[in-house]
């Protein structure tokens, strides 16, 4: 059985609103084994969006809608949507009176537009919205099935969870259950991740493997599908498991977890903190820690020179190099804050390269014993900051006990 997202909204098209429901719509499909296959994105035009639903109930079983289900002149999807299966809208006095009270538990009163919303098309199961005003509902149309669901994000996902999943199951008779294992991998990047794992990526199949890169981390995505949610686990265990075997301690987590959160889980409670230098990464890093972990972090230093850092009372400038530079800081900034546990960052543009390269170098200092890496990164200035911020967070996750485990 296949579905598919019809996002409706010219805001979406124009960019100033990232379509997230159709991300969550397929989270929710894939956890119940429905096979989301096309996801389209329709502005505000009546012709655009009837054509757009006529062609997806000629290849999708299932066709979900969100948004343009509110009062204003331009939410037409209800129009669409009876355009498309050639039915009349068909106006809901009761639906109305919920309308209005809705607005009248919160002390105002129901605009006369939305009356709007209690039009719904012949023959549909209405879905009626508590969290919200717009009342979605489902159409049953030649063997197909269409749902319309708010855009507003919290009010989609509470319809979806609590009435649409429900009613596909039963409607379909869904069993299946599919499961996803993420691993979160730093220091190799994508090209190299996929040469390693090469095999289980072009093997066809159940489970299948595929990879998802970001900037200074590549995701290893492991699907299965199975009756159960306990069987699809056990179809993913052993590729897991080798997959883990030969990218070794590149491999820093799964699913949830980030660097963020294993480094607060070795470094240990109660009172184990980390204290940062970041020079030329307008302090990211410390913005990471401070927003996932704060009681992981003492302190967090951040400067654009050397010139910043006069609190450490080192002479950098006496100092040849930004590994040199960045253990010497690592040190020092653990001394200064009073924990075992210090770390830096420090970038400086290598002269003659084009395009620009810079050289980031990352150090850890644990209980005294310090240790680095340099590494040459490129990109615009935002991005290298990204990645050089990732590199340091993961060279204290490699140095505190605990690491390749």
């Amino acid at each position: 059985m296949d579905a598919e997202v019809v996002a409706v909204g010219s805001e979406l098209l124009l960019g100033q609103i990232v379509d997230t429901n159709s991300a969550t719509i397929g989270r929710h499909f894939a956890e119940i084994g429905l096979n989301l296959f096309y996801k389209t994105t329709v502005g505000d035009n009546l012709g655009r969006v009837t054509a757009c639903l006529r062609q997806a109930l000629g290849r999708s079983d299932v066709v979900l809608t969100t948004g343009g289900i509110g009062p204003t002149e331009d939410d037409i999807t209800r129009e669409a949507v009876a355009g498309a299966t050639d039915r009349e809208l068909v106006f809901h006095e009761d639906l109305w009176q919920k309308i209005q009270a809705f607005f009248e538990s919160r002390g105002v009163k129901a605009s006369e537009s939305n009356r709007r919303q209690a039009w719904i098309p012949a023959g549909a199961i209405i879905v009626e919205n508590p969290v919200g005003t717009a009342p979605a509902f489902i159409l049953e149309h030649r063997g197909r099935t269409v749902i319309t669901l708010p855009g507003v994000p919290r009010e989609m996902e509470y319809l979806l969870r609590s009435r649409v999943l429900p009613y596909l199951r039963e409607r379909y008779g869904i069993k299946g259950e599919i499961r996803l294992r993420v691993l979160k991998v730093v220091g190799l990047g994508e090209s190299r991740v996929g040469e390693r794992i090469a095999d289980f990526m072009v093997k066809a199949g159940n489970p299948t493997v595929g990879t998802l890169a970001h900037l200074g981390q590549v995701d290893v995505r492991i699907a299965a599908k199975a009756d159960d949610r306990a069987a699809a686990e056990r179809l993913i265990a052993p590729i897991e498991a080798e997959i883990r075997t030969r990218l070794g301690d590149a491999v820093f987590g799964a699913d949830a977890e980030t660097l963020e959160s294993v480094i607060a889980g070795r470094l240990g409670t109660p009172g184990g903190r980390v204290a940062l230098v970041e020079v030329g990464t307008a302090g990211t890093a410390t913005e990471r820690l401070a927003a996932a972990v704060p009681e992981s972090l003492a302190a967090g230093l951040v400067a654009a020179s050397p010139r910043g850092l006069d609190a450490l009372g080192v002479d950098f400038g006496a100092i040849d190099g930004p590994l040199e530079r960045a253990t010497a800081a690592a040190s020092a900034v653990a001394r200064w804050a009073g924990v075992d546990v210090g770390a830096a960052v420090w970038l400086e543009d290598l002269p003659g390269s084009a395009p620009p390269i810079v050289r980031a170098a990352v150090a850890v200092s644990v209980r005294g014993r310090p240790a680095g890496h340099e590494h040459r990164v490129g990109g615009d200035r935002a991005s290298v900051r990204i990645r050089a911020a990732t590199l340091l967070l993961d060279e204290i996750r490699r140095a505190l006990p605990g690491a390749g485990s």
